[in-house]
């Protein structure tokens, strides 16, 4: 591995971490940089999928307090309840991710899908943020299961590069009426058998193709990602107490327009 082949794994690692819990599409930028950069990763785009789970780790780390909580007292109603709106939650992503992640992957994994997505999904953000309801639900507790339901099946959008599973959730949580940090944190959840199930069902579908030099590229992406993860989600946590996603819709915008002009006028061939 060379000097520039690790900067490059290092920093798209560190790159996902960040990206992975901001309504911004960590999927997206991933295959915006790797196509700029012109990267080579392991084969079958499955470094864009695992590396994600290190990002995911960070959650697990960040909130280790309350998944103790949720497991010493899981015989607890409340805790048994939470458990199963996240599963609720997670099952129509794992459904389309089951049936159609092969021709998701084929189809739609290219800047041109993410710039367009990421615009849509930015005009969308700006659209709710303006409309939204007044937020009634102000503790993951009071999340109903019909809620949990209608914010996994938003989830499952974000099978499309660049829409963002956190974005999804996000616009979802706000026209339900979730205030915003029950939203990012009901999200931070939901991630955790998300891509837990993405990563296991990629690595299965491409361990064939794995060699030691794919698992040291994916190792050190994981790395970065994870560290990179612990700062996204303090950040955000602290951004959404002061600030609206507006911002991000309007960078989703902003990045995307460039992004199209860039491929557009053949400046990225």
């Amino acid at each position: 591995m060379d000097t520039s082949y690790l900067l490059q794994t290092i920093l798209l690692g560190l790159l996902e971490g960040f990206t992975e819990f901001l309504p911004i599409s960590s999927t997206g930028h991933l295959i915006l940089a790797i196509d700029l950069l012109g990267w080579q990763g392991p084969p079958g785009k499955v470094f864009e999928v695992v590396i994600q789970l290190g990002a995911i780790l960070a959650v697990c780390w960040y909130y280790r307090r309350r998944l103790w909580d949720l497991l010493i007292h899981i015989r607890e109603k409340d805790r048994q309840r939470f458990i199963l709106q996240v599963s609720l939650a997670f099952l129509p992503s794992a459904i389309v991710g089951a049936t159609a992640h092969s021709a998701i992957k084929a189809a739609l994994f290219s800047p041109f899908v993410v710039a367009i997505a990421l615009m849509v999904g930015g005009v969308i953000m700006l659209a709710v943020e303006r409309l939204r309801p007044v937020a009634r639900v102000m503790g993951w507790e009071e999340i109903t299961y019909r809620q949990a339901l209608l914010i996994g099946c938003c989830q499952a959008l974000a099978v499309i590069p660049g829409t963002s599973r956190l974005g999804a959730t996000v616009v979802g949580g706000l026209l339900l009426g979730l205030h915003r940090r029950v939203i990012a944190e009901f999200s931070f959840f939901l991630a955790i058998p998300t891509m837990l199930g993405a990563t296991v069902f990629d690595l299965y579908k491409n361990y064939g193709s794995m060699d030691f030099s794919a698992m040291q590229t994916i190792a050190l992406g994981f790395i970065s990602a994870f560290l990179a993860g612990l700062l996204s989600v303090r950040f955000l946590l602290g951004f959404i107490k002061r600030y609206s996603f507006t911002p991000f819709g309007w960078y989703r915008i902003v990045l995307g327009g460039v992004m199209l002009w860039w491929f557009g006028t053949g400046a990225g061939a």
